[in-house]
């Protein structure tokens, strides 16, 4: 009976919490305003990046903070496509500014939404795929390979500031009017907009839990808790974690694409050293090693990011520092992890009451069967 319950409290975190957070996402736009929808839809974005973290840094133990250098070039790589669908013949307005009289060489593949598309994806992949592998093949981790990825992002938006000519600097690639030929500004097309990111989180947070519940999830966990004994098993950790890190720039590029499409601009800003750092706090209050944690916490942290700058715009940010500050030292599993223990004592509780001492130490053995999985350990 015990068993049963144990099997029944992991189908509930497994699919009951995913469903219980998709649901009301799905009739968000029927309750929503446009402007409030919009919104809720670049939240959604961030919740794609913060899933590609938690797969490398809760599951893999590898904490980067480059994601926003990711995010960016998927943004970029999308803005560049849609800049050159609203400007037509002519050439892009910050360029006409900056005094070039030809598209540059290499913005002219990027008008085909093809090679856009492509490029979103593969372009953060390429690049992670190189830095991981030169990194991890130096058996540099810990926080060292955090630094590494710190470095990569501050230098990559030092660069796209000094180019205005070709990226329009600090302002970035801004007045983007059109998307596929429909008005961005539309109602309609920020519905269908909001429904395709919806579509893609689900799409990524399925197959990171089909990764993280396969062979090659228990070889990234094995590897964050003993990578030495993974290599002495005769894998080779390297192709292991390049092969993670790329996929989670992919998955920040997709969100930096849509991104994109839901706010209309990208800006080096977006892919400085404060958002990579930010993409992790919502990793960590979510709750890391959860998966549904990194998008819980990266919807949430950002709704309460807008409500203190709504409410509060002369100390918003005092008060989100504070309110992070305290999160993280009470809640150090973050909101899933303890949601879930608090469920597991109450479930505890109430088969001790039913079924005496006895039948509660069988309980709390099969709880701390699952304490890894809380942890995200």
């Amino acid at each position: 009976m015990d068993a049963r319950d144990s099997a029944l409290r992991n189908f509930v975190w497994t699919w009951g919490a995913p469903l219980a957070v998709a649901l009301p996402l799905l009739v968000a736009p029927l309750v929503l305003s446009d402007f409030r929808l919009n919104l809720l839809g670049k939240f959604l974005t961030y919740a794609i990046v913060a899933l590609g973290l938690d797969l490398i840094w809760g599951y893999g133990g590898m904490l980067s903070l480059g994601q926003g250098l990711f995010f960016g070039l998927g943004g970029y790589a999308m803005a560049m496509y849609l800049k050159l669908e609203t400007s037509g013949s002519r050439l892009p307005d910050f360029m006409s500014w900056s005094g070039l009289e030809a598209l540059p060489i290499f913005w002219e593949p990027f008008r085909s939404p093809v090679v856009a598309l492509c490029a979103v994806v593969l372009l953060p992949m390429a690049i992670a795929s190189a830095v991981g592998y030169l990194v991890f093949r130096s058996r540099v981790q810990g926080v060292y390979f955090s630094l590494i990825t710190q470095g990569l992002t501050l230098i990559a938006s030092i660069l796209f500031i000094g180019q205005q000519a070709i990226t329009g600097g600090t302002n970035g690639i801004t007045n983007l009017k059109t998307i596929f030929g429909f008005a961005r500004g539309g109602a309609g097309t920020q519905t269908v907009l909001y429904f395709v990111t919806l579509f893609c989180l689900g799409a990524l947070y399925l197959l990171c839990r089909r990764l993280t519940q396969s062979r090659f999830g228990r070889l990234l966990v094995a590897m964050r808790d003993d990578e030495n004994r993974v290599r002495f098993l005769g894998y080779n950790p390297v192709t292991l974690k390049t092969l993670v890190f790329a996929l989670s720039a992919g998955m920040a590029g997709i969100a930096g694409a849509l991104f994109v499409c839901q706010v209309g601009l990208i800006s080096p800003s977006s892919m400085g050293v404060i958002p990579s750092v930010e993409m992790v706090t919502w990793v960590a209050v979510g709750g890391r090693g959860t998966l549904i944690g990194a998008v819980v916490g990266a919807i949430l942290v950002s709704l309460g990011k807008s409500a203190l700058s709504e409410s509060y715009p002369e100390v918003w940010q005092l008060g989100f520092g504070a309110l992070f500050a305290a999160s993280v030292m009470l809640l150090p599993t973050g909101v899933t992890g303890f949601l879930r223990r608090h469920v597991a004592k109450l479930s505890r509780r109430d088969a001790g009451g039913a079924a005496g001492p006895a039948g509660g130490g069988e309980v709390d053995a099969a709880a701390s069967s699952e304490a890894p999985a809380t942890t995200g350990r």
